[in-house]
Order: structure tokens, then C-alpha cells, then sequence
């Protein structure tokens, strides 16, 4: 425990000299192998860092894949979603997300987030990995790189999805919506047309809720209407809501982990949870899956 003070404090002390940044461990780090805390980062005002507490066992051999992260209902803080992120982070990925860090459970009030925060967080990315002063230094991998939100963050992430930068795409609990019920969009989410989707040029999974999700129409019709590249919609029976704020994020993580491993390290067990008629997901209750022509194709 003293040594993970240590390094959670000389991490916290690396992101910034001038002031220190706040930060947080949160369900002990996660359970994989990397333990985690959840920072504040210099140069990256309105985003919440999940990082190694240790990065010395990361270098340009052996870097860190990254996830982008967009909130729900245009949350400016991943409260909600801080288990799973932080889980997602334990297995080696650095997560980036949108807003301020959730130092308390309390439910986020406040100014919405905007897509743009999505760009920010991959420029950042590129910028710490170039910097020899930053302890990210040559420990990012920026090749392997995927954006992803829930609800209003998922249709953030398809606002993002041309950027040449992203390997992969993940859309949970979201869908662009159409003419006929666009009206039921709360204000301020950003609106793209179901044509966004033809600028998508990387794979992409869609995490739904069933059809009990509200947003299971606008993700099954995105899908529906994707042929171009490798496409995958998922569905767990639990609503809109999700399984994030779960024990380390629930039934989501198992997919979402099965996904990232899969498209941003190559892991081709990891595959075998989502592709063939047989796919090990579809061993654990409940879980669904529609796939395109390209998707078990994909894997190589």
C-alpha cells in the first residue's frame, strides 16, 4: 500500500510541478494487472486521465493503447462511467476522458461537455508521447487508438469519427438519430445525419442495452446501415443505463475489454469473444450479437 502511495504521489507530482493536481484510487486500482489512479493532467484542463500508477514498465517497445471517452447525457465529468474506465485501464490502456475528475459519487451537475473535448483528449495523446519531460514520454501508443462514449458521448464519437488519428470506434448505448425522431434529442447533443456514418473509416462496435434501451433503435439502424467497414452491435438486456456503475463496471467491460484487446493489441483470443458462430461472449447470459459481412472477416 505504501509503495503504491509512492507512486500515485511521484505520478501526480510528474503531471504537474505548479500546483497538485487532484486524483483518486478507485475500487484499488482495478483488478487487472496495472493499478490505477485517476488524475487530473497538466496541459489538459476539463479531462479526467486513467493511468498506471507505475509507467515504468511502459516504454516505445511496450506502450500504452489509449481510449477516448465520451459521458452520457453530456456529462462534463465521467462520474458514472469511472468504474469502467478505471477497469478498462487495469488491463493497460490509458484512458482519457471527458471532464472534470468525480472526486465524490455524487451525481455530476453541471455545464455540458462538448465533441471537441474528444479531439483535445488525442492531441494531448500525441503531445505527452513527444514531450521527453512528460512521464508518458514515448509510452503511448499512438497507432492503436480508439474513441468511444455513452449516449450523448457515442454521438460525440460519431461527430469525431473521420479524424485519421482513430483505429477503432465504440458506441455504447447510442445511435445518430433520424428525421422522424430527432425531436426526442435533448439540447446541446451534437446532431449529426445518419450520412456521418460513411465517413467512419475504421472498425466499430455498438454496446446496447436491449431493446429496452432507448437509444437501441438509433444504434441498430447505424448498424443496419453500415457495410463498409467491419461493424458489430452487441446487446446486454439492462436498458439504457448500462452495467458502468456496476463493480468494476459490470457485463459492459467483459465487451468493451474483448473489443479493445482485440482491435488496438491484436489479441486474437480476445477476438474469439466476439467473432465465429460460436463466440465466447455469447457463453455468458444474456448477451446478443449481429454482425456484418466484414466483421469475422477482420480478423487476421
Amino acid at each position: 500500500m505504501k509503495k503504491n502511495l509512492l507512486l500515485i504521489s511521484m505520478m501526480c507530482l510528474s503531471m504537474s510541478m505548479t500546483a497538485q493536481p487532484k486524483s483518486r484510487v478507485i475500487e484499488d486500482g482495478g483488478t487487472g494487472p496495472y493499478k490505477i489512479v485517476m488524475t487530473e493532467a497538466e496541459g489538459l484542463p476539463e479531462h479526467t486521465v486513467f493511468v498506471p500508477q507505475d509507467l515504468s514498465v511502459f516504454n516505445a517497445q511496450h506502450p500504452l493503447p489509449v481510449l477516448v471517452w465520451g459521458n452520457g447525457a453530456c456529462a462534463n465529468s465521467p462520474f458514472e462511467h469511472m468504474n469502467f474506465l478505471n477497469e478498462i485501464a487495469s488491463h493497460g490502456y490509458l484512458v482519457l476522458a471527458t471532464g472534470i475528475i468525480p472526486m465524490t459519487d455524487e451525481w455530476y451537475r453541471g455545464p455540458m461537455s462538448k465533441s471537441e473535448q474528444q479531439i483535445e483528449s488525442i492531441d494531448w495523446a500525441y503531445a505527452q508521447n513527444a514531450d521527453p519531460k512528460s512521464p508518458l514520454y514515448q509510452k503511448i501508443d499512438l497507432k492503436n487508438l480508439c474513441v468511444a462514449g455513452m449516449s450523448c458521448g457515442g454521438l460525440q464519437t460519431l461527430f469525431n469519427c473521420a479524424d485519421p488519428r482513430i483505429k477503432a470506434l465504440m458506441i455504447c448505448n447510442s445511435g445518430l438519430f433520424n428525421q422522424q425522431n430527432a425531436g426526442q434529442a435533448v439540447g446541446g447533443m451534437p446532431m449529426p445525419p445518419k450520412e456521418k456514418l460513411n465517413e467512419i473509416h475504421t472498425p466499430i462496435i455498438y454496446i446496447l442495452g436491449g431493446s429496452e434501451d432507448i437509444a437501441y433503435g438509433n444504434g441498430m439502424d447505424d448498424f443496419h446501415r453500415i457495410s463498409h467497414v467491419p461493424a458489430a452491435a452487441l446487446n446486454f438486456p439492462v436498458g439504457h443505463g448500462g452495467t458502468y456503475r456496476q463493480p468494476h463496471g459490470g457485463e459492459f467491460t467483459i465487451a468493451a475489454l474483448a473489443w479493445l484487446d482485440w482491435q488496438l493489441k491484436g489479441d486474437k483470443e480476445a477476438a474469439k469473444m466476439l467473432t465465429g458462430p460460436d463466440c465466447g461472449l455469447l457463453k455468458r447470459e444474456g448477451w446478443t450479437i449481429e454482425k456484418n459481412d466484414l466483421f469475422d472477416k477482420s480478423v487476421k
